[in-house]
């Protein structure tokens, strides 16, 4: 069978220039803490003319591990879990394994089989912990291998300490690390969100992944994700080239920072909106004031200022796929549209129904 070059080039797409300089960052800093952690319980970590920080106790898997946490924070090889307990477990089955025999011809590959095996009952694929498994076999022939404690130290904690890097690392740049992080159901009950209810369910996207052989590479959560995606962009395909400016509303009716409660009652009740946005004088954009803000309020000197809540905000030129994001149940109710910090125009739930209702009549 033929195979064509173009097969053996790069498959995956380039990546920014700014996240890969902050992804080989955050591997320099994420291993320097590692290394830090490790050299202070030890006791290495000392101050001389001969050695300034003590010597290295990273072990070379853990690059690897450095690379998944702050390259690929997203990957379900790449979470807490993962990391920390495959590489445990990965160091504890050679360990094992060289209880049995020392010969590394026969060691190396039984702990390295060994390894993904006990990986795969933990539910903590790591491929870095094929090199765990392989490197406490080589570290096992010198005269001064700790044993069993190597499982500890420096494997266990320090993975634990890439994980912590990571966790900071990856927030501080705005990227979310552990990434699997259920979100509670916008309105307090089981149900599923309206949007989701006529989709696959979790256990039915969890099937079809291990049909596919792919559990491995993308989490139930990501695929759903990826999937609420590509339908939100083909609803925007349909919709043509459509954007904010084309759909918003531009007579706003908002309110200044020193209206009182009950001039906003006044103005709910009048327009009945469910959101009032909230502007200086000079009109520019200042949050938004959820009706529901208002339940409950006996304090009469409470302003809007008091009530308002920061809201994502979008130019007039967003397409309808972005305002859908938005929207979607458990977000906001409206999103202000602004140009240069002016509020320029509100789009509510409402419109973007309308708008639907009216393309499904016409379609």
């Amino acid at each position: 069978m033929m195979i064509r070059l173009r097969a053996f080039g790069p498959a995956m797409s380039p990546p920014k220039t700014l996240n890969a300089l902050l992804a080989a960052l955050g591997v320099t800093l994420g291993l320097l803490v590692c290394d830090m952690m490790l050299l202070a319980l030890t006791g290495g970590l000392t101050l001389t003319p001969d050695t300034a920080f003590g010597h290295l106790l990273l072990i070379a898997p853990f690059g690897a591990t450095a690379f998944l946490i702050f390259v690929v924070p997203n990957s379900p090889l790449a979470q807490p879990w993962s990391a920390v307990i495959g590489n445990t477990v990965a160091a504890l089955a050679a360990l094992a394994v060289l209880a049995v025999t020392t010969q590394p011809v026969l060691a190396a590959p039984l702990a390295v089989g060994l390894a993904v095996f006990g990986m795969a009952l933990c539910r903590a694929y790591h491929p870095p912990g094929g090199a765990v498994a392989l490197a406490t076999v080589v570290a096992a022939g010198g005269a001064d291998f700790p044993g069993l404690s190597f499982a500890v130290a420096p494997v266990c904690i320090g993975t634990l300490g890439l994980v912590a890097a990571g966790v900071i690392w990856n927030r501080l740049t705005g990227r979310t690390y552990p990434f699997r992080q259920p979100a509670p159901p916008a309105h307090a009950t089981r149900d599923t969100p309206p949007e989701q209810r006529l989709r696959l369910g979790t256990k039915d996207l969890a099937i079809l992944l291990d049909r596919l052989r792919m559990s491995p590479n993308i989490g139930v959560g990501d695929l759903a994700r990826l999937i609420d995606a590509a339908e939100t962009e083909a609803v925007a395909h349909h919709l043509g080239d459509l954007t904010a400016a084309d759909i918003m509303s531009r007579d706003i009716i908002s309110a200044s920072p020193a209206t009182t409660v009950a001039d906003l009652a006044a103005l709910f009740r009048k327009h009945r909106f469910k959101t009032l946005p909230l502007t200086d004088a000079k009109g520019r954009h200042l949050g938004l004031i959820d009706q529901s803000a208002l339940l409950g309020l006996v304090d009469p000197t409470l302003t809007a200022k008091d009530l308002a809540a920061d809201a994502p905000t979008l130019p007039p030129t967003a397409g309808i796929s972005a305002l859908m994001d938005h929207l979607a149940d458990g977000h906001q109710q409206a999103v202000p549209i602004t140009d240069a910090g002016q509020l320029v125009g509100l789009v509510t739930r409402s419109d973007l129904i309308a708008l639907l209702s009216a393309r499904l009549r016409d379609g």
